[in-house]
Protein backbone atom coordinates (compact mmCIF):
# COMPACT_ATOMS: atom_id res chain seq x y z
CA UNK A 1 0.00 0.00 0.00
CA UNK A 2 1.14 3.78 -0.70
CA UNK A 3 -0.60 7.46 0.10
CA UNK A 4 -0.68 9.17 -3.12
CA UNK A 5 -0.34 12.91 -2.71
CA UNK A 6 -2.69 14.84 -5.23
CA UNK A 7 0.66 15.84 -7.29
CA UNK A 8 1.36 11.84 -8.25
CA UNK A 9 -2.50 11.56 -9.29
CA UNK A 10 -2.80 14.76 -11.43
CA UNK A 11 0.48 13.28 -13.23
CA UNK A 12 -1.22 10.06 -14.17
CA UNK A 13 -4.17 12.13 -14.70
CA UNK A 14 -2.39 13.81 -17.06
CA UNK A 15 -0.02 11.15 -18.18
CA UNK A 16 2.42 13.30 -17.41
CA UNK A 17 6.42 12.58 -16.96
CA UNK A 18 6.67 9.66 -14.33
CA UNK A 19 2.42 8.41 -14.72
CA UNK A 20 3.38 5.01 -15.43
CA UNK A 21 5.08 4.86 -11.82
CA UNK A 22 1.82 6.17 -10.48
CA UNK A 23 -0.05 3.40 -12.42
CA UNK A 24 1.89 0.68 -11.07
CA UNK A 25 0.69 1.62 -7.50
CA UNK A 26 -3.26 2.74 -8.15
CA UNK A 27 -4.18 -1.15 -7.10
CA UNK A 28 -2.80 -0.77 -3.63
CA UNK A 29 -3.16 3.02 -3.07
CA UNK A 30 -4.85 5.42 -0.73
CA UNK A 31 -5.97 8.98 -0.88
CA UNK A 32 -6.96 11.73 1.62
CA UNK A 33 -10.36 13.50 0.75
CA UNK A 34 -8.04 16.61 0.91
CA UNK A 35 -6.03 15.40 -1.86
CA UNK A 36 -8.89 14.12 -3.86
CA UNK A 37 -10.33 18.22 -3.26
CA UNK A 38 -7.01 19.22 -4.39
CA UNK A 39 -7.36 17.11 -7.75
CA UNK A 40 -11.14 17.93 -8.21
CA UNK A 41 -10.02 21.95 -7.85
CA UNK A 42 -7.31 21.43 -10.76
CA UNK A 43 -10.49 20.43 -13.27
CA UNK A 44 -12.69 23.52 -12.05
CA UNK A 45 -9.60 25.73 -12.26
CA UNK A 46 -8.86 24.79 -15.78
CA UNK A 47 -12.85 24.98 -16.73
CA UNK A 48 -13.80 21.42 -16.12
CA UNK A 49 -16.83 19.70 -14.24
CA UNK A 50 -15.35 17.76 -11.17
CA UNK A 51 -17.82 15.59 -11.09
CA UNK A 52 -17.06 13.71 -13.70
CA UNK A 53 -13.06 13.07 -12.33
CA UNK A 54 -15.21 12.23 -9.11
CA UNK A 55 -17.13 9.68 -10.59
CA UNK A 56 -13.57 8.00 -12.70
CA UNK A 57 -11.83 8.07 -9.62
CA UNK A 58 -14.70 6.44 -7.80
CA UNK A 59 -14.92 3.44 -9.99
CA UNK A 60 -10.71 3.17 -9.37
CA UNK A 61 -9.00 0.62 -7.07
CA UNK A 62 -7.99 3.91 -4.92
CA UNK A 63 -9.31 3.53 -1.38
CA UNK A 64 -10.25 7.34 -0.62
CA UNK A 65 -10.01 8.00 3.29
CA UNK A 66 -11.89 10.69 4.99
CA UNK A 67 -9.94 13.33 6.34
CA UNK A 68 -10.17 12.33 10.20
CA UNK A 69 -10.09 14.63 13.55
CA UNK A 70 -6.58 12.93 13.91
CA UNK A 71 -5.53 13.61 10.49
CA UNK A 72 -5.62 17.28 11.37
CA UNK A 73 -3.45 16.83 14.55
CA UNK A 74 -0.87 15.20 12.77
CA UNK A 75 -0.78 17.49 9.66
CA UNK A 76 -0.58 20.81 12.31
CA UNK A 77 1.94 18.93 14.16
CA UNK A 78 4.15 18.39 10.69
CA UNK A 79 3.80 22.43 10.23
CA UNK A 80 7.18 23.14 12.19
CA UNK A 81 9.06 20.38 10.01
CA UNK A 82 7.72 21.12 6.49
CA UNK A 83 7.22 24.94 6.79
CA UNK A 84 10.91 25.56 5.61
CA UNK A 85 9.79 23.64 2.62
CA UNK A 86 7.12 25.36 1.69
CA UNK A 87 4.71 22.60 1.94
CA UNK A 88 1.39 23.37 2.03
CA UNK A 89 -1.91 22.33 3.68
CA UNK A 90 -2.47 19.23 1.26
CA UNK A 91 0.88 17.92 0.69
CA UNK A 92 0.89 17.80 5.12
CA UNK A 93 -2.64 15.73 5.00
CA UNK A 94 -0.96 13.23 2.43
CA UNK A 95 1.86 13.03 4.90
CA UNK A 96 -0.60 12.75 7.91
CA UNK A 97 -2.79 9.99 6.17
CA UNK A 98 0.76 8.36 5.87
CA UNK A 99 1.99 8.86 9.10
CA UNK A 100 -1.43 6.98 10.45
CA UNK A 101 -1.33 4.13 7.82
CA UNK A 102 2.37 3.37 8.72
CA UNK A 103 2.93 4.01 4.93
CA UNK A 104 5.25 5.62 2.48
CA UNK A 105 4.14 8.25 0.22
CA UNK A 106 4.11 8.78 -3.14
CA UNK A 107 4.60 12.58 -5.11
CA UNK A 108 5.63 14.12 -8.05
CA UNK A 109 7.14 16.68 -5.93
CA UNK A 110 10.71 16.76 -5.80
CA UNK A 111 11.49 18.84 -2.56
CA UNK A 112 9.69 16.10 -0.61
CA UNK A 113 12.95 13.92 -0.72
CA UNK A 114 14.49 16.67 1.98
CA UNK A 115 11.92 15.17 4.14
CA UNK A 116 12.61 13.86 7.76
CA UNK A 117 9.13 13.39 9.37
CA UNK A 118 9.41 9.47 9.51
CA UNK A 119 7.33 8.51 5.83
CA UNK A 120 9.40 7.17 3.16
CA UNK A 121 8.50 9.32 -0.18
CA UNK A 122 8.42 7.75 -3.29
CA UNK A 123 9.07 10.43 -6.16
CA UNK A 124 7.33 9.58 -9.62
CA UNK A 125 10.31 11.34 -11.39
Amino acid sequence: MIVLDASALLAFLFRETGHEKVAAHLANSLLSTVNLSEVLGRFARDGHDPLPVLAKIDRSPIGIVAFSSEHAARAAALIPQTSHLGLSMGDRACLALALSQGLPALTADRVWSKLDVGVEVTLVR
